[in-house]
């Protein structure tokens, strides 16, 4: 366990102002960022300057945005991570028999995290890669790693979760998406009608090691064209636990 001389400071503060970026303010001035990350404004100034020295981030006199170089901090620690080296595969079988996206996350406090994806068709807005980010308690691979999660921890991440609604679909109360947990639970599996994105549904199973723990979850997002979100099920639950069955002997 390291002490507090061990830490660099400066460090911790510049990787809070990378963090503070998102898809949704991935513009930010100096204040933008001292708000976001709770660092006074010299402190973001210096650490902003700092990135756009390095070639991290452009800076046109007054916004910052995040460049590609960034993608290195992130992109060879996710390829070098087993589990992602292990799954892509396997995805990429499962996204030919089904035509559709799927991808592979794990939870990262209230949000999942991509670690793998092969992609069909972009059926969502925003484009998803390894390393991307989304709110656990909207998403489909989001409910059922909370649902493999105590109750009690899972709740304490839902209410404590920004639960702004992204669609008209979105669910917004505790004790409601607490259910749908709950039911990801005692049925394996979760379904999702456009609360994420209008016109997007997706369908998530977890993912299992070897000795049954899960550690990860597996899903694919298609275009809400069927009649009803309940028609996943049938269309591709079967071919979703096949692929989970497989990874289940093969990942420790």
């Amino acid at each position: 366990m390291a002490n507090k001389f061990d830490i660099v400071g400066s460090l911790a503060k510049g990787l809070q102002v990378i963090e503070a970026f998102r898809a949704e303010q991935s513009r930010m001035s100096i204040s933008d960022v001292a708000a976001v990350t709770g660092l006074d404004r010299a402190t973001a100034r210096r650490s902003l300057l700092t990135l756009h020295h390095l070639g991290y981030a452009d800076y046109d006199g007054k916004f910052f945005t995040l460049t590609a170089r960034v993608l290195r901090l992130g992109m060879g620690a996710l390829a070098a991570m087993p589990l992602a080296q292990i799954v892509q595969p396997w995805l990429d079988q499962l996204s030919d028999r089904i035509g559709q996206s799927t991808s592979v996350s794990i939870l990262d406090g209230a949000e999942i995290v991509y670690l793998a994806r092969a992609a069909q068709q972009r059926v969502m807005s925003i484009g998803l890669m390894p390393g991307s980010r989304l709110p656990a308690h909207c998403t489909s691979m989001g409910r059922v790693l909370l649902a493999a999660l105590p109750s009690e921890e899972a709740c304490v991440l839902v209410e404590t979760s920004d639960l702004t609604p992204r669609t008209a679909h979105s669910l917004t109360q505790p004790a409601e998406i607490m259910a749908r947990i709950e039911a990801a639970r005692r049925d394996g599996f979760c379904v999702i009608d456009q609360e994420v994105e209008l016109g997007l549904r997706s369908i998530a199973v977890p993912v299992y090691s070897v000795h049954g723990r899960v550690v990860a979850a597996l899903n694919t997002g298609v275009a809400a064209v069927q009649a009803s979100a309940e028609n996943l099920v049938d269309l591709y639950l079967e071919p979703l636990q096949k692929t989970q069955e497989g990874l289940r002997r093969v990942l420790r």
